[in-house]
């Protein structure tokens, strides 16, 4: 059975299809860059608590006039406070304590480990649903499963007899990675209710608050005396890498749909490990090739939907 949404989206001209791809692809490439931001960043200045806060900083206003913008148009109901509530509970979970996890085991990891890692979230959306919601898991989802982590376990394996800390960097960004999870599953109806572009706004704008407060409350003001390549580091992160992704990969989902947006998504480690071989000269093993691949493809089975008639 063929949704309204998705009969709308094929009666839209080949261009309209195109853009979203193209967007797709900007979102994907735009957010797989962060962490090799990042870690430039740990090279001149290794304080997560103090990165995150300024790429934080440098995104608020963005956010701020996305969040304004929404709220000015006079066809949206105002929230109800157990949606703000709930928005600003998932704002917390999902895009601050993901992102500060994520943030902290890319001190002991490589960007492209870390962002292989990230992206088993989909798979733990899977698990959590069919613990809490009852869903039911699918012979399909089983497979997926196993390809997805007997890839990471073989990335792992390779890449731990260069790195004590690797178990501790990998444990912090699946952590991330799982912490993404829960705000996926648990925000779906509240998106539904409150409007993506609305609920993505504020829950992005309480990321940043919190942001802010966390280095407020732990480091003393004189923390910012930091090189200028790191605030250029942060600025480029919190434009380029956090607020433009965030609204292309919403323009995305409304042209060519979840399904789509998901598959091109296995662009974002591929591109990550890549630009990490080349840019920062991470190492790049024949089994690490071969266990992210499994990752990829199991990610993809596990994300995108069969078609329906």
């Amino acid at each position: 059975m063929v949704t309204i949404d998705e009969a709308s989206r094929t009666r839209q001209p080949a261009s309209w299809r195109l853009v979203g791809i193209l967007l797709a692809i900007g979102g994907v490439v735009a957010f797989s860059i962060r962490p090799l931001l990042i870690k430039i960043a740990y090279v001149y200045a290794p304080d997560p608590v103090t990165l995150l806060a300024l790429r934080m900083i440098f995104s608020l206003p963005f956010f701020l006039a996305a969040a304004f913008w929404v709220g000015r148009r006079g066809a949206m109901t105002p929230l109800r406070g157990r949606d703000m509530v709930h928005v600003a509970a998932l704002g917390f979970i999902g895009y601050y304590l993901a992102s500060f996890l994520d943030f902290l085991g890319l001190q002991y990891v490589s960007a492209g480990l870390g962002r292989l890692i990230l992206f088993l979230y989909p798979t733990v959306v899977v698990l959590l649903s069919a613990v809490f919601l009852g869903h039911r898991v699918r012979p399909r989802d089983v497979a997926a499963l196993v390809i997805c982590y007997a890839g990471i376990s073989l990335v792992l394996s390779v890449a731990i007899g260069h790195n004590p800390n690797l178990p501790l960097g990998a444990a912090l960004v699946f952590a991330g990675s799982v912490m993404y999870a829960v705000y996926l599953v648990a925000g779906t109806e509240v998106i539904h209710r409150v409007g993506a572009l609305r609920f993505s706004a504020y829950a992005l704008v309480v990321a940043s608050l919190c942001a802010i407060v966390q280095f407020l409350a732990v480091r003393p003001l004189s923390a910012l005396a930091l090189p200028v390549e790191v605030y250029v580091v942060a600025f480029v992160m919190a434009t380029f890498s956090t607020v433009l992704p965030v609204f292309m990969t919403s323009e995305a989902l409304r042209r060519i749909g979840a399904n789509h947006v998901a598959i091109l998504g296995a662009l974002g480690p591929v591109t990550t490990v890549f630009l990490g071989w080349l840019g920062l000269d991470e190492e790049l093993a024949p089994l690490q090739i071969l266990g992210g691949v499994l990752v990829l493809v199991g990610v993809v089975l596990v994300s995108v939907k069969p078609a329906r008639t």
